[in-house]
């Protein structure tokens, strides 16, 4: 099953807006650059729009960038995924886990964190195995 990468962000630090971006770079185990923390775990946060749609209808949310996740993907499932390599683009990221939303997402929109909360509703995270460059509009395939 191949999917697309719809939509890209990068955050400047702790509670600053986003930023949309057409492209951007994804560095071998430290993350997606520009953006303001490199390294550890969470590299990239990776979101589906079918499953960001479902969960926020009936809170009536539009944008998906609220969710604070690096990347916007469609067509491309991402529940229990863990452990899988992800190919987008020439690059490749290995699935760690689920991304469960925290407090702060009720404080965006009440009830925004119990929409999101179950059955990877959050999105998934992963670490850059091989990097380079990521664009709207990339391919994204299972290895």
């Amino acid at each position: 099953m191949n999917g697309v990468l719809e939509r890209i962000w990068t955050k400047r630090g702790r509670g600053l807006p986003l930023d949309a971006r057409e492209r951007a770079e994804l560095i071998a185990g430290r993350g997606l650059d520009p953006n303001a923390r490199l390294g550890g775990r969470r590299q990239v946060t990776l979101m589906e729009r079918e499953v960001w749609e479902d969960r926020t209808r009936e809170l009536g949310i539009l944008d998906p960038a609220v969710r604070r996740a690096n990347l916007l993907v469609s067509g491309f499932p991402l529940a229990r995924t863990t452990g899988r390599i992800l190919r987008i683009g020439d690059t490749r990221v290995e699935i760690r886990g689920e991304t469960k939303p925290c407090r702060l997402m009720d404080e965006i929109q009440p009830g925004l964190k119990d929409a999101l909360f179950d059955d990877w509703g959050g999105g998934a995270f992963g670490v850059v195995l091989e990097g380079g460059l990521i664009a709207l509009g990339d391919e994204l395939i299972w290895e």
